[in-house]
C-alpha cells in the first residue's frame, strides 16, 4: 500500500473502527451502543491515521497495524467522553451531535469510556498472542503498546488534563500551558508516530 492518501487511511480506520469491539453480553449493551455512538460520530482520525502512515514509512504492512490504530481512536474517543461530561468541560455537544453523557447519562458516558480504554489494550494484546511464536515481530508489538500506554497514561494524556483541570480560572504560565499542550493533546499524537513505527 505505497502513498496511502489521508482519506484513504481514514476510510480504513472507519471500516475496521468496529471491528475490535469485545462481544458484550445482552444485559449490559446499552454500555456497547454508548461506545459505538462516541466512535462512529465522525472525527478526524488523526492519531490512528499518524500511527498507520508510520507503519507505512517504515516499510510495515499497514493492515498488521490496523488493530494498533483502532485502539488508538478507543483511546481518544475514551478521552473525549470523558473530556465532556459534567465535572470535566461539560460540554454538550461534540463534533455537531450531542455527547455521551447527554445521550445516555453520566454514569453510562463513564462506563463507555472506561469500555473503550479497555476494549483498545484487549485489542493490542490480542494481536500480540498471535506472535508468541515471533519474538521479533512480538517485541514491536509490546514495544508499540508501551508507546501507547505512556502517552495515555499519568506521565501524557492524564498528566495534560490534570494540569488543565487544576489551571481552570487561574492565571496560566506559557510553561504550564506548555505542558499542558505537550501532554494533554501531543502525548497522544507522539505515541501513535512511534507505535506505528514499531
Amino acid at each position: 500500500m505505497d502513498n496511502i492518501s489521508y482519506s484513504t487511511y481514514k476510510n480504513l480506520i472507519d471500516e475496521h473502527i468496529l471491528d475490535f469491539l469485545p462481544e458484550i453480553d445482552h444485559k449490559s449493551i446499552t454500555v456497547y451502543e454508548a461506545m459505538k455512538y462516541s466512535l462512529t460520530a465522525g472525527g478526524k482520525r488523526l492519531r490512528p491515521i499518524l500511527l498507520l502512515a508510520a507503519c507505512e514509512f517504515v516499510g510495515g504492512d499497514v493492515q498488521n497495524a490496523i488493530p494498533y490504530a483502532c485502539a488508538m481512536e478507543y483511546i481518544h474517543t475514551y478521552s473525549l467522553i470523558h473530556d465532556d461530561l459534567p465535572a470535566m468541560d461539560d460540554d454538550e455537544l461534540r463534533r455537531g451531535v450531542p455527547t455521551n453523557h447527554v445521550v445516555y447519562g453520566e454514569a453510562m458516558a463513564i462506563l463507555a469510556g472506561d469500555g473503550l480504554l479497555t476494549s483498545a489494550f484487549e485489542a493490542m494484546n490480542k494481536d500480540m498472542l498471535l506472535y508468541l511464536d515471533d519474538p521479533i515481530k512480538l517485541k514491536r508489538r509490546i514495544r508499540a503498546i508501551y508507546e501507547i500506554s505512556k502517552g495515555a497514561g499519568c506521565r501524557g494524556m492524564v498528566a495534560g488534563q490534570v494540569a488543565d483541570i487544576e489551571a481552570e480560572n487561574k492565571q496560566c504560565s506559557k510553561e504550564m500551558l506548555d505542558y499542558i499542550h505537550l501532554n494533554k493533546t501531543a502525548a497522544l499524537i507522539t505515541a501513535s508516530v512511534r507505535a506505528g513505527a514499531y
